[in-house]
């Protein structure tokens, strides 16, 4: 089969051309045409346009033409759907949508340069999709960097993150569990960096800090860590004897001073009072 798109490609119109070839005719031919010479060369040659307006391969909403030729053909390899959101935001400029997207638009767009004749940076295009392809399939997991800490991080945070770019109100199955290994954390009084954690997961930062908030009583990754380290420290203060250096170390804080001050922000009052306070209480009136 004939495709036909417009001429002068550098996303969508290189990464349906690989799609096409490698899952749904492997046998397809392409034609790149100026924009206003698609649909009639479509027609004269009994070919397929895409990636125009008003044709049936093209972007619907948000999805581009790549979205649209995997639902269509239901191509559900999970590597296909790995690719999906990085071709996408970097055809679209939501490179929010995949750490990969602003390099696979860079790449493309320095290939165009460099290649005026479009068959020839079709030929390149296939390449880069077919590494692509590969990463996703077998490489996602395995990282450039050989600091052991940055592993441990991608190792506890991949399980229950992986679905991050999902915009859904409903939480995912993940949240609860983070919420509670966020807790360990906080217990060993280890800190979580969230730039930290977005490079080891491949996720733009700006982006994760959004969908985090979704699911953590909309709260910032910052302020929901801080929360914690509060609830821990009133656990302490209402449970042992411990002095008020010890409780901020304890909970994570860089001193007694800064304890208090996040402490007395959140709970209108400073450790020293609250803790009196609860002692009264519990003591009650014949206290």
């Amino acid at each position: 089969m004939i495709w036909i798109t417009r001429q002068r490609p550098k996303i969508d119109r290189l990464a349906c051309p690989w799609l096409i070839l490698r899952f749904v005719d492997k046998d397809a031919q392409f034609l790149f045409v100026p924009t206003e010479q698609v649909i009639e060369k479509a027609k004269n040659l009994g070919g397929i346009p895409f990636d125009v307006p008003d044709v049936e391969f093209s972007h619907y909403g948000q999805d581009c033409t790549f979205d649209y030729i995997l639902k269509k053909y239901e191509l559900t390899d999970p590597a296909l759907q790995t690719m999906a959101p990085i071709v996408r935001g970097a055809d679209t400029d939501h490179h929010e949508l995949a750490q990969q997207a602003a390099g696979l638009w860079a790449i493309s767009a320095g290939l165009a340069h460099n290649i005026q004749d479009d068959y020839a940076l079709l030929t390149q295009g296939i390449i880069i999709y077919d590494a692509l392809y590969s990463w996703a399939t077998h490489l996602q997991n395995q990282k450039h960097t050989q600091q052991p800490e940055e592993h441990l991080l991608l190792r506890f945070f991949t399980t229950y993150l992986h679905e991050i770019r999902d915009r859904k109100l409903n939480p995912p199955p993940w949240a609860a569990e983070l919420k509670e290994l966020i807790q360990d954390h906080i217990d060993t009084n280890l800190s979580l960096s969230l730039s930290t954690v977005a490079q080891s997961l491949q996720v733009n930062p700006t982006y994760l800090s959004r969908a985090f908030a979704q699911y953590f009583d909309n709260l910032t990754f910052g302020d929901y860590i801080r929360k914690l380290r509060i609830e821990k420290a009133i656990q302490l203060l209402e449970t042992t004897s411990h002095s008020l250096s010890e409780i901020a170390y304890l909970t994570g804080f860089s001193d007694q001073s800064h304890f208090t001050r996040i402490f007395k922000k959140m709970m209108g009052q400073n450790p020293s009072q609250y803790r009196k306070n609860n002692s009264k209480r519990k003591a009650g009136p014949n206290g």
